[in-house]
């Protein structure tokens, strides 16, 4: 007998889940490629080589390949740079560019008196010395906005912001785990069931990923319970407020404010949560630091880390009650 096909998941869940190994939106006046896979080409800011090099994050070796992004005082104010740069491997229009923000730098060393090239290749050779995305201004003659560099159809888009990469394996683990999280929620089978799963399937299904979860060793109940993403109860929550999920809001569109609705948003009330917060110098996608929080939550977060947002929070509390300033309770009632 053949091995038992396991039931799909929900169309939107399945995209939702699926959307987690992309990166964030990035539009084409910036230098990021948009919603593209976690283990793209990573874009690593010169100064920030030491902590981001492949041999200080050898878990990462960056399956499709780096590109570092110097400005343009980095390149042309250091007499020496081009030594400094072949003793770290790295060298213009190989594996390095030159990258121009703004107008005063693409006056003081333009690249076409320079002869140089825009770039166009996201492997070495780059095909070019450097990349171009400066705004446009009414301030100044000749003001229009300059984009040089993977700008066609075919190639928008350097690459990724580098502390949002994680490799391919990486990746199907979060998702694997991120899903178990959904059939945590106390609710989870009767909304796979209200959203299109049979009974059955939705059982065969929660059976199926529990256990390869608990095989590749992504169940640890202690380890999920300290990374705030499920509660003593074994129950999924939300990493900031803590209070427990439905499994209705990964499908339910998020409530918009009176007035002030738009007939296309496609936010959910839970989005992809990361526990300690993505920065430059680590790779923080990885198993036990993701999980799902409240669409709200998410933003008061924002990249300043839960840790730091609820010490803020406190003080917001603490400073209101002092003055005297706290809602009276059941002002309603």
């Amino acid at each position: 007998m053949g091995k038992q096909r396991v039931p799909n998941l929900p169309s939107l869940l399945q995209r939702k889940i699926y959307k987690t190994g992309q990166t964030r939106g990035a539009d084409d006046d910036v230098i990021y490629q948009n919603r593209v896979s976690r283990s793209s080409t990573v874009l690593i800011p010169y100064a920030y080589w030491d902590s981001c090099a492949p041999a200080r994050i050898p878990e990462s070796r960056y399956e499709n390949g780096f590109i570092v992004l110097l400005s343009p005082e980095e390149y042309f104010d250091s007499a020496n740079i081009s030594v400094d740069l072949a003793k770290n491997g790295l060298g213009i229009g190989s594996n390095a560019l030159v990258f121009f923000e703004t107008r005063e730098q693409w006056n003081a060393n333009n690249p076409d008196k320079l002869k140089w090239r825009p770039a166009r290749r996201r492997t070495k050779p780059l095909g070019g010395q450097y990349v171009a995305r400066i705004p446009a201004t009414t301030a100044a003659q000749s003001g229009e906005r300059i984009i040089r560099g993977f700008n066609e159809t075919s190639a928008k888009g350097a690459g990724i912001r580098v502390y949002e990469y994680a490799n391919t394996t990486t990746t199907e683990r979060c998702r694997l785990q991120l899903e178990t999280l959904f059939w945590l929620c106390s609710d989870s089978q009767e909304v796979a069931i209200s959203n299109g799963m049979t009974a059955g399937d939705a059982a065969t299904r929660k059976k199926a990923i529990l256990e390869t979860c608990e095989r590749q060793r992504l169940l640890n109940t202690s380890e999920l319970v300290y990374a705030r993403v499920l509660n003593a109860h074994g129950t999924t929550i939300c990493p900031l407020c803590l209070e427990e999920l439905s499994g209705q809001g990964f499908f339910n569109r998020m409530e918009q404010a009176e007035g002030r609705a738009v007939p296309d948003l496609t936010v959910t009330e839970l989005n992809l949560f990361h526990i300690v917060e993505l920065r430059i110098g680590a790779l923080n996608h990885r198993p036990y630091n993701v999980g799902w929080g409240h669409h709200h939550c998410n933003v008061v977060v924002r990249d300043a880390g839960i840790r730091e947002t609820i010490e803020w929070m406190r003080d917001i509390l603490h400073r209101n009650v002092v003055e005297g300033r706290m809602p009276a309770e059941n002002r309603d009632s």
